[in-house]
C-alpha cells in the first residue's frame, strides 16, 4: 500500500471466502487493540467498523504514514507495514482459537484514495459518502435496526454515547462536510448506490 500526505483512504479487507474473521466480542476487542498499536500512531482514524467478516477503516495520511521502514531487505510504507502486521498476528490468534488453518483474510488490504487536489468538492462528496457508508454497514447488514446498537464502529463516539479516543473526531469535522449539531438524523440518511461505488 502507498499513501500521500494529506490524502484520505478507505482502507478495508474482508474473511477469505468471505468468512468470519470476528467471532465473539473479545476478538473485536483484540482487534481494535492491535490497531491502536501498530495504525492509529501513522495516521488519522477517522472513522472505522469492524462486521463479522469484514473491516472498513476511513483515515487521513499525515506525516507520519509516509514514512518508509525497511523489513527483509525491502524498503515498505509504515502504514501498510503497520496493517500487514496486524492483520498476520490477528490471523495467527484466530488460528489458534478456532482450530484452523491458512489464511484469514484476503492476500491484499486495500486503500482507496478518495480526495484530490483536482476536483475538491467531488473529493469531499466520496470522502462524506465513505464516512456515512462505514457507520451504516451494520444496518444494511441486517445485523441492528439503530446505528447506536453497533459497538464496533466509531459511530457511536461521534454520537457521545461512547468517550472512544481511536478517532480524531475534530478533524472529521473540520474536512468532511457534516453537522455537528444534525449528526444523528444526518447518519441515517441513506447513501446513493452510485456514489458508493466511488469509495472502492
Amino acid at each position: 500500500m502507498n499513501f500521500e500526505k494529506d490524502c484520505i483512504y478507505h482502507v478495508y479487507n474482508r474473511g477469505n471466502n468471505r468468512e468470519k474473521v470476528f467471532y465473539n466480542n473479545e476478538n473485536y476487542i483484540f482487534f481494535l487493540k492491535k490497531i491502536r498499536k501498530q495504525i492509529y500512531p501513522f495516521c488519522e482514524i477517522l472513522a472505522y467498523c469492524l462486521m463479522p467478516n469484514h473491516f472498513h477503516f476511513l483515515i487521513f495520511a499525515n506525516e507520519k504514514t509516509i514514512q518508509k521502514v525497511f523489513k527483509a531487505n525491502q524498503e515498505r510504507n509504515v502504514l501498510g507495514e503497520g496493517f500487514r502486521i496486524t492483520l498476520s498476528s490477528y490471523s495467527q490468534a484466530i488460528n489458534k482459537q478456532e482450530g484452523r488453518v491458512g489464511s484469514l483474510f484476503t492476500q491484499n488490504t486495500e486503500a482507496k484514495q478518495l480526495n484530490n487536489n483536482l476536483n475538491r468538492v467531488t473529493s469531499i462528496d466520496y470522502v462524506f459518502t465513505c464516512f456515512n457508508y462505514i457507520h451504516q454497514n451494520p444496518i444494511r447488514a441486517g445485523l441492528v435496526e439503530k446505528l447506536e446498537d453497533w459497538q464496533y464502529s466509531s459511530f457511536i463516539d461521534y454520537c457521545g454515547i461512547r468517550n472512544g479516543t481511536l478517532c480524531n473526531q475534530k478533524l472529521a469535522y473540520e474536512i468532511i462536510n457534516f453537522d455537528k449539531e444534525n449528526f444523528y438524523n444526518q447518519s441515517y440518511i441513506a447513501v446513493e448506490e452510485q456514489k458508493i461505488k466511488n469509495i472502492w
